[in-house]
This record gives structure tokens, C-alpha cells and sequence, in this order.
């Protein structure tokens, strides 16, 4: 399958997602024509900024209103589509009431039901679906368990659940069925996109991740008095939206691919923001010491059994094959910190100062 000779519309499913907007910009501005799903097309503030970026491309913009738990709600959005970008799924990794409802029945029954739209749509040939690191491993102590002490796409995470890691849980959950669905059927190929924790410019100020929480963090003075022993595998967006056009389009692009450009700790992260900012902000200097971390890491939403498991275990990732095969070069990891923590600044999400 190459970009060249895709002239189908592609559908995005979670369109006002992170990722997914970015993908949507690359899509657009390369000349496809976009089905992008969203819940409500009544919140236009929601996707007003694909809109834009729409009308200053090539491509074309359609949208369409789906829902990961109605079942049959991808259908209408799928038509004549040859590939499908499956992006959708909540992106909770402590703030969640009930783990089940709020994250594994998205990831995993919305996986279900856009795969089972699939099945039913016989023009469609490639999926890529959005999984993440969280698939491959459950805790950094599950890095001792691995020959050359890294992650890569041979290693999957055995050791999350509903009760422990159900964020990591339901990633995992998610992609094993899509892989079970795509070996039930010989009609369309499945590529999964692994990224590590995703950093760098958003395309609206509404960004749900992982890494603005932890940015947040580093600018409000809740790390001043040190971070705990961690490592994050970080890679920029622009890169993971990019991995996901070459996920769609290269002929030979199969199976899984970790997406990650570099390890560090949250003290190196911490760290390259000082460097860029100097002393304006409460970065982190120093480590906290781990059993200080246990006894607070519960008023934080982190269980005792999480620290344990989780901090002063360095962690690492093999995206060698994403190189090899999809031909990705990484965006420097603390320029995308920067750029992120500016963009946080400039929004009003981080206070600014000096």
C-alpha cells in the first residue's frame, strides 16, 4: 500500500484526540480526503481547530459522529474507506472512578466494535491501531525479565489488571483482541503503533495526556522538594502522528512498532526545562527517596504496590525496528519538553513567570 495510490478517503477515529490531530494535519495537508469520527458534533469548539487546518489544505475534511460503546456507530463513517486509523480511547492513568467503565470498556469494547465496522466494510484493507509501551510492559521491574534490557515488540504486558496498572491493562487488552479479530479474517492487515510517553506542541489547548500532568507538576511547585527515582520513554508527537501515516501507507509495514526516541528521568526532564528556562520555574533538583514516595504516592493516586514495583527501575525501549522499517528519525526528546512547556505557558495552563 502506498500514500500514491490511495485516493479513498481515511478514516481517524477520536479525531480531537492528541495524536489524532496532528495525524489528521499530516493527512490533510498531503492531500487525502479525512473521515475523522467524533462523540459530539453539536461541541464545535471541540474540532474547531481541524476545521482550519482543513480549510488551508489540500485535503477534505468530512465529519462524523461515533461512539467507542454503540456498536455499529463507525459504519457510516467507514464507507469506501481503504484504511482505518483507530485512535480512539480514554486516557486516564489515575483520575478514573471505576476502572472498568472508564477505561477498559472504551479501549476494549471500542476496539471491538470499529473492528467489527471493519468487517463489515469490504473496502477497507489496512488498520492501524493507536496502542501504546503500556502493551508491551506492566511495571519498570519487569525490564529484569528481559535479555538486553530493553523493551521491544516481542515483549507484552502479562502482568497488569483491572485492580493493578488498569490504564496499562486496558491497552493491552485492547490490542490483543485487535490482533485475535485481524487473524480471524484474511482480508485486511493490522499495523499497531506503540508510542512511549507522547510530548511536544498541541494543536488545541484541550490536551488530555499523560505529559501535561507531569509538566504541570514540574511548573506548580508539586516536585520542588524532588521526584521519584523514574524513568518515561518520551517521544515527540509529530513523530508518533508520522509513524502512523507510514504505518498506513508503506507496502511492507507490519506488525507491531514501539514509537520512542529516548529514556529519561523525571530529573533529566526536569532538568532540560531548567536548562531553557533557568531558575524561574520549581523544577526538580533532586530525588525523592523511595519510601518517602511510598508513604505519599496514595494521597496522589498511586498505590504502595505501584511505587514498589516502579520506582529505581531504569527503563528502556528497542524502536529500532520502527527505524528499520517505517525509516523514522527521531525529533530531540528536551527541545519537544521545551516547546511542550512553552505551549503550556502560553496557554494559561502553566502560570507564567519572570
Amino acid at each position: 500500500m502506498n500514500t500514491k495510490t490511495i485516493t479513498s478517503p481515511i478514516l481517524v477515529t477520536g479525531a480531537t484526540g492528541y495524536i489524532a490531530s496532528w495525524v489528521i494535519k499530516q493527512l490533510l495537508e498531503q492531500g487525502h480526503s479525512v473521515h475523522a469520527t467524533v462523540r459530539d458534533l453539536n461541541k464545535k469548539a471541540s474540532f474547531q481547530h481541524l476545521e482550519k487546518i482543513a480549510a488551508h489544505s489540500e485535503g477534505e475534511l468530512r465529519l462524523f459522529k461515533a461512539n467507542l460503546l454503540d456498536e455499529g456507530s463507525f459504519d457510516e463513517a467507514m464507507q469506501g474507506c481503504e484504511v482505518v486509523i483507530h485512535m480512539a480511547s480514554p486516557f486516564l492513568v489515575t483520575n478514573f472512578k471505576d476502572p472498568i467503565k472508564d477505561l477498559v470498556d472504551p479501549a476494549l469494547k471500542g476496539t471491538i466494535n470499529v473492528l467489527n465496522s471493519v468487517n463489515r466494510t469490504a473496502s477497507v484493507k489496512r488498520v492501524v491501531v493507536t496502542s501504546s509501551i503500556a502493551s508491551t510492559y506492566g511495571d519498570a521491574i519487569d525490564i529484569l525479565k528481559t535479555k538486553y534490557n530493553s523493551f521491544d515488540e516481542s515483549h507484552w504486558n502479562t502482568t497488569s489488571s483491572a485492580e493493578h496498572q488498569p490504564y496499562y491493562y486496558s491497552k493491552v487488552a485492547a490490542e490483543r483482541k485487535a490482533w485475535q479479530m485481524q487473524q480471524a479474517q484474511n482480508r485486511w492487515e493490522l499495523v499497531c503503533i506503540n508510542p512511549s510517553l507522547v510530548i511536544g506542541p498541541s494543536l488545541t489547548p484541550s490536551t488530555q495526556s499523560g505529559s501535561v500532568e507531569v509538566l504541570q507538576q514540574f511548573g506548580n511547585g508539586m516536585t520542588r522538594f524532588g521526584v521519584p527515582q523514574m524513568w518515561n520513554g518520551l517521544v515527540d508527537v509529530r513523530d508518533v502522528a508520522e509513524a502512523h501515516l507510514k504505518a498506513a501507507f508503506e507496502p511492507n509495514a507490519k506488525g507491531r512498532y514501539i514509537i520512542n526516541a529516548k529514556s529519561l528521568t523525571l530529573l533529566e526532564m526536569g532538568q532540560a526545562l531548567r536548562d531553557y528556562f533557568g531558575n524561574k520555574y520549581p523544577f526538580p533538583t533532586m530525588h525523592a527517596p523511595k519510601f518517602l514516595f511510598k508513604l505519599m504516592g496514595p494521597l496522589i493516586g498511586h498505590s504502595r504496590k505501584y511505587v514498589e514495583l516502579n520506582v529505581g527501575y531504569p527503563i528502556y525501549f528497542n524502536a529500532q525496528k520502527s527505524i528499520d522499517e517505517l525509516g523514522m528519525q527521531y525529533r530531540d526528546v528536551e527541545t519537544s519538553l521545551v516547546e511542550h512547556f512553552q505551549q503550556l505557558i502560553d496557554d494559561g495552563i502553566v502560570k507564567k513567570r519572570g
